[in-house]
């Protein structure tokens, strides 16, 4: 006979979720809402998931609604997908897949996230401050497009959160409080942020395995700076700026987090630079984030007049061939007629004897040029960058690809061992707000050795498995183009990389800026 879970009568080898869900481990508790974390196995579709399990007395009212605001909240994020979220499988509640003798008020089960808990990967030492900076940054890009939704993620609880694989944070266990708001996502992101810094969680209700941030005597956090001296100012401010109210220029949006993270990572390569080449900050004032060196000022970025120069020399070049054809036609023609003119003349006998011969003709008019095979390049509404088996690369960068200069990059992050070894790929999917009849891609990129396919997508989350390849191409120079097997219909086209270009240890590619060009 299966034994059921009551209360607190939760162990590894019960079963929940009317008799469907074995718990193997457990991975936390949430005190605040009575949330159990645990790994379990699914018994119908034999796979591991993540049970948010909701303990309490069903004859409870106010703890049964309460459970059940939970619930509505969770069902509703099943809808939202991003890599930085785990996604929502099913939704149970009392009477639908919840008994009344179980001891739980619902049940929110999410697909497992492989990797290491948060908890255990801070309990030794603190994270690098780089490394912070880019766990957060891909947490924060998760929340900044829930919170585009209108959804609440609910990750202010360091043991909802772990570490995969390829080094990224994720909300492994969804389930927001009832009363959680979009701003207690953004002041969880700072305490994340804090704890990766320190070690220390610096909001109320956090788990008894992690020591409290202290406050300062009036009351204040104490700057993550003042803890771990290796910490950048920029990091300790933006940590505490986060998780405090106060009127002192508080940070209260995820967009204005990834915007500093995104400067506090062009810091950190800046000064990883200075310590490649063994010199000072003075040496790189006059360079750009690419290295590029600039003189008086740094030039000014105006993707949209460069388009419109091009073009309007485009046309010049166009005219004055146009131009220079009339004129050796008309030339042709003067010769072929003027009497005076030497070489052989050549006539063209008639087939009767007597015919008169043949009146000159006129030059004729120079002929049409032929259809043009492609059209004007078209510009994307948009472009993110496509991870689906795992978050990172840069990701507050792709708008470099797209733009007009190719001297701002997107690059990979550095990987060790080449595709296909850690992940399949990644790449860059450009969304457009129209269809559009897509016949080349061209690619400027200084990055030999890089393999890339074109594909098209239906979303710009689209699993890599329902795209299809319409074109292949190697970057072997500063510029590529890609001319796709035949023109395609679509608004998502995503530029995957199968290949890094890189040497052994050391693989990474970058974009510097990308052109789709429909069919003429």
């Amino acid at each position: 006979m299966v034994t059921k879970a009551r209360g607190g009568s939760l162990a590894p080898g019960r079963v929940v979720g009317d008799g469907r869900y074995r718990l193997l481990a457990q991975f936390g508790i949430d005190e605040r809402a009575g949330a159990h974390l645990w790994r379990a196995r699914d018994g119908q579709l034999r796979r591991d998931v993540a049970l948010t399990l909701l303990v309490g007395d069903p004859a409870d009212a106010e703890s049964a609604r309460l459970a059940r605001r939970t619930l509505e909240r969770a069902a509703h994020a099943a809808k939202f997908g991003h890599s930085g979220v785990a996604r929502v499988l099913d939704v149970l509640s009392l009477g639908s897949g919840v008994t009344s003798n179980e001891g739980l008020l619902g049940v929110v089960v999410a697909e497992w996230t492989k990797g290491s808990d948060l908890v255990d990967l801070v309990a030794e030492r603190p994270v690098a401050p780089a490394a912070a900076a880019r766990m957060v940054q891909a947490l924060a890009e998760a929340v900044e497009r829930a919170h585009q939704s209108g959804l609440v993620l609910g990750l202010d609880h360091p043991q909802r959160l772990r570490l995969t694989p390829e080094g990224a944070l994720k909300l492994a266990f969804p389930g927001p409080l009832p009363d959680a708001t979009l701003r207690d996502d953004v002041k969880a992101l700072g305490a994340v942020l804090y704890l990766l810094l320190t070690g220390k969680w610096a909001l109320p209700g956090g788990p008894t395995a992690i020591p409290a941030a202290p406050l300062t005597p009036a009351g204040r956090i104490v700057p993550p700076r003042s803890l771990v001296p290796s910490v950048p100012p920029e990091l300790s401010s933006l940590a505490v700026r986060t998780i405090e109210d106060g009127d002192h220029g508080g940070i209260r949006t995820s967009s204005a987090i990834l915007r500093v993270l995104d400067q506090a990572a062009e810091a950190e390569e800046r000064t990883q630079l200075i310590k490649a080449v063994g010199g000072s900050v003075a040496d790189v004032e006059g360079r750009d984030e690419n290295g590029t060196i600039w003189t008086t000022k740094k030039p000014v970025k105006d993707a949209a007049r460069r388009r419109k120069l091009a073009a309007g020399v485009t046309v010049l070049v166009v005219a004055a061939v146009g131009i220079l054809a009339w004129l050796g036609m008309l030339a042709i023609s003067f010769f072929q007629s003027d009497p005076a003119a030497t070489g052989p003349k050549v006539n063209v006998a008639a087939s009767s004897s007597s015919a008169a011969p043949a009146p000159a003709q006129s030059a004729a008019p120079p002929a049409a040029p032929p259809a043009a095979k492609f059209g004007t390049p078209v510009d994307p509404a948009g472009v993110a960058v496509y991870n689906p088996e795992g978050t990172g690369d840069y990701a507050s960068r792709a708008k470099n690809a797209i733009d007009g200069d190719p001297a701002t990059v997107w690059k990979t992050e550095q990987y060790h061992q080449q595709f296909p070894v850690l992940k399949s790929g990644v790449g860059l999917v450009a969304n457009f707000d129209n269809s559009i009849k897509l016949a080349q891609v061209k690619i400027s990129a200084n990055s030999p050795g890089t393999k890339v396919e074109i594909r098209t997508a239906d979303s710009q989350d689209a699993a890599l498995a329902d795209t299809k390849v319409v074109g292949a191409g190697d970057l072997t120079g500063p510029d590529t183009t890609i001319t796709l097997q035949q023109p395609t219909d679509g608004k998502f086209f995503i530029v995957w990389i199968t290949q890094l270009g890189g040497d052994t240890g050391k693989f990474s590619s970058q974009i510097g800026d990308l052109s789709f060009v429909p069919a003429g």
